[in-house]
């Protein structure tokens, strides 16, 4: 987790149940991060990341994936 995702969840690291499946695709992911923190919801559109590379919401995450939830950042 990063920036305001972090805050969500008020860890760095969150574990998610997938209720014994095997496949878990990235938008079954944010789903299930969504109803674990509605707030989720709020932030907008964020991205996640396997293994440093951006994602798609149709990618199937592998037990040895190493996953990051990245919120919308601004700057100036």
């Amino acid at each position: 987790m990063f920036g305001v995702a972090k805050e969500i969840f008020g860890n760095r690291v969150v574990e998610v149940d997938i209720n014994n499946t095997d496949r878990l695709s990235v938008a079954e992911l944010k789903s299930l991060l969504e109803k674990q923190k509605p707030a989720m919801r709020d932030i907008g559109t964020y991205l996640i990341a396997t293994n440093s590379d951006y994602a798609t919401d149709a990618y199937i995450i592998q037990n040895t994936d190493e996953v990051a939830i990245i919120p919308p950042v601004s700057g100036g």
